[in-house]
Formats: C-alpha cells, sequence, structure tokens
C-alpha cells in the first residue's frame, strides 16, 4: 500500500481531453514527455506575458501625463484598476471554456486580443482628445487578454501529481519573475479519492489571494507617485530607478521560488504563507512615515504646463525632452495639491528600499503558496472554473487596490495608506489562523494519503 501511495503521487490528475479519468493505466513515456512539452509551453507563454506587463506598467503614469493633462493619480487609480476589472471578468469564461472544450482555443483568442490591446496602447497619444479614456479602454483590453491565466494554472494543476504541483506551480511564478527581469492514472491511489471539497477552505484561499494580489496592485500603482513625491524624482528618474528596482525583485522572485520549492518539502506550504505574511506586514509598517524631515513641496501646478505629445516608444526608452522645453524647468517634489505635503515626514530611501525588498519577499511567496494549496484542496476534478474564479478574484484585487491607494494616498498620504495596509495583513493572518487546519489536499482529508 505504501508503494502504491507513493506511485500514485507521481502520476498526473487528469487527461489530455477535460474531465478524462483513464485511471486504471499507468502513464507511458511517451504520454509523460507530451504533458511536460505542454507544461513547458505555457511557461514560455506566463513569462512572454510577463515581460510584456514588465515593459508598459511603468510608463503608465508619465505615458499618461503625457497624452492627457486632465489626467491625475486619481485617474491613474481607473485606468490601472481597469486590466484587473478585464482580467475579473474574462478569468471565469476562459476557464469554463477550457473544462468544456480544448484549452489551446482561450489561450489563442486571449493572445489576439492582447497583440490588439497593446497596439491601442501603443497609439493613444494620436487622437486630438479623451486620450485618456483611450488608455482605460486599452488597459482593460489587455486585462481580457490576460484571463488566460486560469486556463494556464488549471491545465498545470490537472497535468501534475501532488507531488509536482509545487515544483510546477512555482516554476510559472519563476517564469513570471523572470519575464519582469527582461494526464491519465490514478493520484494518490488507483481509485479516485471520493468526498466533497472543503468549501470554507476555497473561500479561504480565494480572500488570502485577493490580498496576496491586492498588496501587489498597491505596490505598483504607488512606487511611481511615492518616489515622484518624497525624493522629488523627474519622470525620467522614475521611470529609470523604479524599473531598476523591479528588475531587481524579479531576481529576488527567482531566488524565492528556489528556495520555496526546497522549503515547502520541509515545512509545509502552509507555514510558508504564514510567513510570507508576516514578512509583508513588516515591510508596510517599515514604510510608515517618522522624524523631522519633509519632502520637497511643488509649488508649481503640474496641470499649468504645456506638455506636447509624445509617441510610446520615445516614453519607453525615457526620451522625455523636447526642443521647446528642458526637463530641468519641469516642477519636482510633493504637489501642493496633496496637503499633506505639508505635514507629513519624508519617507527616507533607506525606508524605502528595505521595505521593497521585504515585500519582494514576502508577495511571491504568498501568490506561490495560495495558488498552489487551492489546486490541492480542489483534489482530483477539472479545475477551469474553479482557477477562474481564483485569478478573479485576484483581479477583483487588482481593482480595488489601485483605486484604495490613488484614493487614500491623494486625500491622507502615505502614513494613513500604510497603517491601513498593516491592518489588511494582520486580519489576512487571523483568518490564516483560523482556517489553518483546513488547508490541506483533498487526498489527505479524506484519509487516501498521509501528510
Amino acid at each position: 500500500m505504501a508503494d502504491l501511495q507513493i506511485e500514485g503521487e507521481r502520476e498526473p490528475l487528469l487527461g489530455d481531453t477535460p474531465g478524462s479519468r483513464e485511471w486504471d493505466i499507468l502513464e507511458t513515456e511517451e504520454h509523460y514527455k507530451s504533458r511536460w512539452r505542454s507544461i513547458r509551453i505555457l511557461y514560455l507563454t506566463m513569462f512572454l506575458s510577463s515581460v510584456g506587463f514588465s515593459i508598459v506598467i511603468l510608463s503608465i503614469w508619465p505615458y499618461l501625463q503625457k497624452i492627457d493633462q486632465t489626467a491625475d493619480t486619481r485617474f491613474l487609480g481607473w485606468v490601472i484598476a481597469s486590466y484587473s476589472l478585464g482580467q475579473m471578468v474574462a478569468s471565469p469564461i476562459f476557464g469554463l471554456w477550457s473544462n468544456y472544450r480544448p484549452r489551446k482555443e482561450p489561450l489563442v483568442v486571449s493572445i489576439f486580443i492582447s497583440v490588439a490591446a497593446n497596439c491601442l496602447y501603443a497609439y493613444v497619444h494620436i487622437p486630438a482628445s479623451h486620450n485618456k479614456y483611450y488608455m482605460l479602454v486599452a488597459r482593460g483590453l489587455l486585462g481580457i487578454g490576460a484571463g488566460n491565466v486560469a486556463v494556464v494554472r488549471s491545465y498545470t494543476a490537472g497535468a501534475t501529481s501532488l507531488q509536482e504541483r509545487t515544483s510546477s506551480m512555482a516554476n510559472i511564478s519563476m517564469c513570471q519573475a523572470l519575464g519582469f527581469i527582461l494526464g491519465p492514472a490514478s493520484t494518490d491511489e488507483i481509485e479516485v479519492p471520493q468526498g466533497n471539497i472543503d468549501q470554507v477552505a476555497v473561500v479561504a484561499i480565494n480572500v488570502l489571494f485577493f490580498v496576496a494580489l491586492f498588496i501587489f496592485a498597491v505596490f505598483e500603482t504607488i512606487i511611481a507617485p511615492l518616489t515622484m513625491d518624497m525624493y522629488a524624482w523627474t519622470q525620467e528618474q522614475a521611470v529609470l530607478y523604479n524599473g531598476i528596482i523591479l528588475a531587481a525583485l524579479g531576481v529576488e522572485a527567482v531566488v524565492i521560488f528556489v528556495g520555496v520549492k526546497l522549503l515547502s518539502k520541509k515545512i509545509g506550504e502552509r507555514a510558508i504563507l504564514l510567513g510570507g505574511l508576516i514578512v509583508v506586514w513588516v515591510g508596510f509598517f517599515i514604510l510608515l512615515p517618522w522624524g523631522n524631515q519633509f519632502p520637497k513641496i511643488q509649488w508649481e501646478d503640474l496641470h499649468n504646463n504645456s506638455i506636447p505629445n509624445t509617441t510610446f516608444g520615445e516614453i519607453i526608452i525615457g526620451l522625455w525632452k523636447s526642443p521647446m522645453e528642458d526637463d530641468n524647468e519641469r516642477p519636482t517634489g510633493c504637489s501642493i495639491e496633496q496637503a499633506w505635503c505639508l505635514y507629513t515626514p519624508v519617507i527616507h530611501l533607506a525606508q524605502f528600499l528595505t521595505s521593497v525588498v521585504l515585500i519582494g519577499v514576502g508577495y511571491p511567496v504568498c501568490n506561490l503558496m495560495s495558488y498552489t494549496l487551492y489546486s490541492k484542496v480542489l483534489g482530483p476534478k477539472p479545475q477551469g472554473v474553479y482557477m477562474g474564479w481564483l485569478t478573479a478574484s485576484g483581479s477583483g484585487a487588482r481593482i480595488l487596490g489601485p483605486m484604495f491607494i490613488s484614493q487614500v494616498y491623494a486625500h491622507w498620504g502615505p502614513r494613513w495608506a500604510f497603517s491601513l495596509m498593516c491592518g489588511i495583513v494582520v486580519l489576512t493572518i487571523t483568518l490564516l489562523g483560523v482556517v489553518y487546519t483546513r488547508l490541506i489536499a483533498l487526498s489527505v482529508r479524506y484519509g487516501r494519503i498521509q501528510e
């Protein structure tokens, strides 16, 4: 029986056809090579998608300021949230689609949508007016294309055994991180484990994943405005320096994913998830402003300046200067329109960088452990719809995250924004403690194998 259980852990959960369960045969070498070839193609898909995302994300705020002088940080929140709104709507649809049709169909359609959305984004500077709304639409369409993440995770969960799952999920996340820098047979035994999915655990992990993506959304939204306000960085400097920071975080994430793959075998996914949340809390706590030094005040209103249209290519490579305007003449610092700039201490660069490192450790850990645990809780069943809802919950977080941070930051400043983030993480740690014993694989829950 022990040999059978060990062998079962090495077998894939689902067949190539959605819903098929050829549990009575052992996997052939040909099928083994076939399913891993498909999984590696999806690794490449996630890598390329992440490359495109990382190129664009840092340019959004400067690009938005260039193409439409009426855009402010509050509208920035809507622009970034539109991506996640599109992803939230599309993810369950693509997930359901993949349950009943070949998975390549939603993948191909999503890729075409992404290409069209990127083309629109590249040319939103051309119309004579309402440019910010064209950007809003472009980001929304790009989010719809990104709904294929649900299909990728569903297929990977279905094509791997419990023993392979954490490593495969880590590889998906590793491919995403690298982008920021540049089957049939039995499951655990011969028969399918019987029993209902723990819906409490399912809901809890959706909430945990929501918080993980909320953290990322807050970070990616606030990094450009925060550094420009606190350190009087120009638009060119913000794109350059923050690009370097995100690239370094990509390297850090790769190291974290490798470490998590090894550490999870010793202490388990739940303990690692708890540790990741604690590290994130420390990261946000460090960001709280203190001391008697205040940021440089930008007395001149940026919206009164005449800023010529610039092509997307110039935005990306940082060619902000025009023959009629020198970059040094543009006002920098914390805008007087934000009243908190007058009484909120500056966040020292050492504080900021330390926080970035800690959040860069905690976020990928929380992200990876959430959907690894999720796939194990669901057990050996088609997971397209469930993975669609998980991705949708993450997309919801990336809708609310930018809206939350842009509004709180604009009205009350970083002290309130990061204090509230600390409170959210504390509540999430409490939730994890409550459901900790329920976050186990379906086969473990029904006694098919020992944890």
